[in-house]
């Protein structure tokens, strides 16, 4: 298991392209400067030992000591030891629509990506909670398992897109009966399931499996996004919008929030419903609702003492320089035998 200490020196590799891109319109001014002088004949007896070899050698390096040095700022960490620790909080289940209707607009910047922030808002306000997540469309799938691994369930959660479960719709039942999977008999946690949608629901007997749901002791609680009027799908390529989804008599298909259906699960499990319009008001109102819930103890793994790891890129990057200094823009002997690119022609 490993971290990074501080991602924003990243920043720095942007430096890499421009050098690369100066190196080229230097080489391009040079032959063109160069042909104004002498022909190419001439400007090899005048330099005979002119290398673009050692040039493009001497670039690479310095582009791998720039990596390297922005390794070191970042510093790497690494755990070097797996241990057991106590913790206290509430499972919590992340069950997100991935159906086409999320692809619509009427909320920016489109219904799945905002669902993608609300949850990525959610988890990085809890404290010692699980969270495990959910895709469902025609059918639900598992995504991540109940977890303690923050950093994973936002990645899983940003590779999320409406391509990855071909059975189209929105089968909200199936995601509840899924979540039943992810709680774990033995361990007596408050269990909650956070269902994010549009609430446009082709599956039959929803508000039935939620009521089951509750009797396991699952809470449900539901989060709309859209809005009430709808818009319309819009069906892309490269982020250009072609058309948009038509039903079978050629007519705009419409998606319309549907509230009275999230808000008729969230009222049958004990839950709530929560418009998905504004992030902090939803983040404060899950926040506020789990902070009132009683945390249960379960055991946790977790990687401790974190070492540095700077040192070895610091001395990497110190080795290239230290190179770059000794590779003139002469060829040697070994070069030469080489004749990279032909240079002795």
């Amino acid at each position: 298991m490993f971290q990074l200490e501080e991602k924003i020196w990243f920043w720095v590799l942007a430096v890499i392209p421009v050098i690369i891109l100066f190196f080229l319109v230097l080489q391009l001014w040079k032959r063109h400067a160069q042909k104004k002088f002498a022909d190419k004949q001439q400007l090899k007896r005048l330099s005979p030992n002119q290398s673009l070899f050692k040039s493009i050698l001497k670039l690479t390096v310095i582009c791998l000591a720039i990596a390297s040095l922005t390794m070191a700022l970042v510093n790497p960490k690494i755990g070097t030891k797996l241990e057991t620790v106590k913790r206290e909080g509430v499972d919590v289940v992340f069950a997100i629509d991935v159906s086409k209707s999320m692809l619509a607009e009427d909320i920016a910047p489109n219904r799945l990506e905002k669902t993608k922030q609300l949850v990525t808002q959610i988890i990085n306000n809890l404290a010692s909670d699980r969270v495990g997540i959910i895709a469902y469309a025609g059918k639900a799938f598992p995504q991540l398992p109940i977890t303690t691994d923050y950093a994973a369930a936002k990645m899983f959660l940003q590779n999320m897109n409406t391509d990855m479960i071909s059975s189209q719709g929105t089968a909200i039942n199936e995601a509840i009966e899924l979540s039943k999977t992810y709680f774990d008999d033995d361990q007596e946690t408050n269990r909650v399931l956070i269902i994010i949608s549009d609430g446009e629901d082709h599956g039959e007997g929803t508000i039935k499996t939620a009521r089951e749901a509750h009797e396991e002791g699952i809470r449900i609680f539901t989060i709309g996004v859209g809005q009430t009027n709808g818009g319309p799908i819009p069906i892309k390529r490269n982020g250009v919008v072609l058309n948009y989804k038509k039903d079978s008599k050629g007519e705009t298909v419409i998606t319309r929030l549907d509230e009275d259906t999230l808000k008729a699960i969230a009222n049958e499990a004990d839950g709530l419903y929560i418009n998905g319009q504004n992030t902090n008001e939803v983040v404060e109102s899950i926040r506020d609702i789990l902070n009132k819930m009683d945390k249960t103890e379960f055991e946790a793994k977790q990687y401790a003492d974190f070492k540095d790891q700077f040192q070895w890129f610091l001395a990497l990057a110190l080795a290239l320089l230290f190179l770059d200094i000794f590779l003139l823009d002469r060829k040697t002997s070994w070069l030469k035998k080489l004749n990279l690119f032909n240079e002795n022609l």
